[in-house]
């Protein structure tokens, strides 16, 4: 049961910490809400129509080429800094298989055209 009391007290001091922050900020923070105030601000740009627009497909292979590099660094440093010890031939195996796949999602994106800079 006491275990049960630590959670509970821990959650009851989270709980009390973030009401007494918004009640300070309440308290404490100036507030002179005009309408260009509490206009909507888009990156510099005044809004304009009805707020729905349609993003365009390419960004999401660019977001697709990033996830590819950011796996592929997120599990080859970890590698290289153990390479320092003897981690055999099945490693280095594996990790070349590993390296193969990134480089066919590469070579695709290639293909496909995504890499071009124009």
């Amino acid at each position: 049961m006491e275990g049960y009391v630590v959670v509970a007290g821990t959650l009851l001091a989270g709980i009390t910490l973030v009401v007494a922050a918004l009640t300070a900020r309440r308290l404490l923070a100036p507030s002179a809400p005009t309408p260009a105030k509490t206009t909507t601000y888009e990156s510099g740009v005044d809004p304009l129509g009805d707020g729905w627009t349609q993003g365009q497909v390419r960004y999401l292979a660019y977001a697709y080429l990033y996830v590819i590099f950011a796996v592929d660094a997120v599990y080859l440093f970890p590698w290289a800094l153990v390479l320092r010890t003897d981690l055999g031939v099945a490693s280095l195996i594996e990790v070349a298989i590993f390296i193969g796949v990134v480089l066919v999602g590469l070579l695709h994106a290639a293909r496909r055209g995504l890499l071009r800079w124009a």
